[in-house]
Parts: structure tokens; sequence; C-alpha cells
């Protein structure tokens, strides 16, 4: 009879230096990954909790907004209502206020988008004197405080006739010009900015090729530039239509707040009192005023990321 021989005891292998190294540098990986995405998840929760509070208020009563917190609304009794957006979307005014808004955040969009566009190709890509020092005192006027501008701007705006008890030829209303130009100056600074860092690192072997066959700077600009910066002037678009249709001081300062010319934002606010009575029509009405901004962004949303880091790599 055999004696089966137990098999010898098998031991673990050695991983070499650069395994170690590797096998390291893969758990440290996943560890800065997975805090990553720990700080993303607290980020984004930090933005929606306030807007969750902000939509939940909105359909509560009056009375229960000003005396308890909008969580204890999750619990129950559920006492919910539409008493708010009744009483937003019932206004007279809400829509010629749509209208003004349109009126006015349409032209103060794709004026500033033209004219940044011409002037970020200046800057990007055409040699003049002066060029790198004109365009930091240009990107410098960002840190110009709105508020300093409104008296000196408003004082011109009168004596040229734009304010908004003048009619301009045509039935346009007076109001509506000194706001298109005034955020037209507003927003530029950053418009060229933007633009100009996305035109550099287009591909200089192309300008090169046009330039050989005989392309002229208007020809190169309209045939080669803008059809390659859809994504940042879809960007731009987006930054300047929400910043323009959101706005209400500006609006109140070059428009004021008749029915005839105010936007939106001017509305809206005028539905609470001058004692802040029926401050939960605030809540509804900020949503009311989200369905605009959040169609333009969705509708663009695939270029926004593309034009905003396209200036990051060189510039």
């Amino acid at each position: 009879m055999s004696v089966a021989t137990a098999a010898p005891p098998t031991t673990p292998p050695v991983r070499s230096a650069a395994e170690k190294a590797r096998w390291s540098q893969r758990i440290s990986a996943r560890v800065s990954s997975a805090g990553l995405n720990v700080a993303v998840v607290a980020l984004t929760l930090a933005w929606i909790v306030p807007t969750l509070g902000l939509l939940i208020n909105s359909f509560r009563q009056g009375g229960a907004f000003n005396t308890s917190g909008w969580w204890t609304a999750l619990a129950p009794p559920y006492a919910f209502t539409l008493d708010s957006y009744r009483a937003v979307l019932g206004a007279s005014d809400l829509a010629p206020s749509f209208f003004n808004s349109f009126m006015i955040t349409i032209p103060a969009t794709l004026i500033p988008t033209a004219i940044a566009a011409f002037a970020a190709y200046a800057f990007a890509w055409m040699k003049f004197w002066g060029r790198n020092w004109i365009f930091l005192a240009l990107v410098g006027l960002l840190a110009v405080p709105l508020q300093l501008t409104f008296i000196p701007l408003l004082t011109l705006a009168v004596k040229l006739g734009l304010n908004s008890g003048n009619t301009l030829p045509g039935g346009l209303n007076a109001g509506f010009l000194a706001i298109w130009i005034a955020h037209t100056g507003y927003g530029l600074p950053f418009a060229i900015y933007l633009l100009a860092n996305f035109f550099r690192v287009l591909p200089t072997d192309l300008f090169e090729s046009a330039e050989i066959d005989g392309a002229g700077p208007v020809t190169v600009f309209f045939r080669l530039v803008l059809p390659l910066s859809v994504p940042a002037l879809a960007s731009l678009v987006i930054f300047q239509f929400l910043w323009v249709w959101n706005d209400l001081l500006v609006a109140l300062i070059y428009v004021g707040g008749t029915p005839e010319v105010a936007p939106l934002t001017v509305t809206l606010t005028n539905l609470v009192g001058s004692l802040g009575q029926h401050r939960e029509y605030l809540t509804a009405a900020a949503f009311v005023s989200m369905v605009v901004p959040l169609i333009v962004f969705f509708s663009l949303q695939r270029y926004f990321v593309r034009g905003i880091l396209a200036g990051s790599v060189k510039g």
C-alpha cells in the first residue's frame, strides 16, 4: 500500500518593487478619485438643498412660510397649495413683462456677442501697436463695480434723450436702447476675454493655409473662425443671457418700473408689498422666471464645457 505524500505548502509569489509601486499608485488613484467624488457630491448637495427648500416653500401657505422651516413641510400633515403660483401667474402685467424681458435680453445678448467676436479675433490673430496693453486694460475693466457707472451713464442717456419716457422712430421706447447699450458695455470685457482665449488655441496651420490661398481677414473670420468657435459663442450666449434675464438693478436704473417697459424681474418684485407682505410669492416667482434660462441652458449645454475649458491650455 502506497502512502500519499502531502503536497508542499505553497508560498505567495514575491512581488517585485515595480509591481509594488504600480499597486500603490492604483490604490492612491482610487482613494483620490473617491475623495474627489465625495467632494463633488457634497458641493452638489450644498447647491441643491437651498433650491429644494425654495421649491417646497413655493407650495406652502404664507403663514407656514413665516413661522417654520421648509423641512417641516415634509412631515404630515401635508398642507401644500398652489396659491402662490396662482397669484404670480394671475398677475395682469406678467405677459407684457415676459415680452419686455425678451425685448431687453435678446438684443443685449446678441450685440455684445457680435462685437466681442470681432474684437477677440483682432486681439488673438492681428498684430497692432499696444495690443497686449490694450487687452490687459480691457480685462482690468472686469474689476470695475457697475455701481460706479450708473450716475454718469444715466446722465448721458438723459442728455441724449434715451430715457424711458421718450419714443424713438418706429415706436421703440428709448429706454430699451439705453439698456442695450449699457449691457453691451458691461458685458464686453468678459466676452472679449473669453473669445480671445478660445481663438488663440485654434490651429495656426489653418490660418497659414488660408493666407496662402489668398483669404483675407474677413473671409478667415467668417469662414473659419466663427464655424470653429461655436462652443465658445454658445458659452458666451449662456452667460450673457442669464446675466441680463436675471438682472433687476440695471433694469430699474435705465428703463424704470412702469408696466409698459418693466421686465419680468421688476414685475415679480412688485408683487411683494412695501412692508414685505406676500413674500411667499417670490418663491413661486423664482421658478416662473427660471423657465426660460433653463431652456436656453439645456439647449446649448453640450457646447458649454468645451467653450469654457477651451482657453485653459494656452492663452
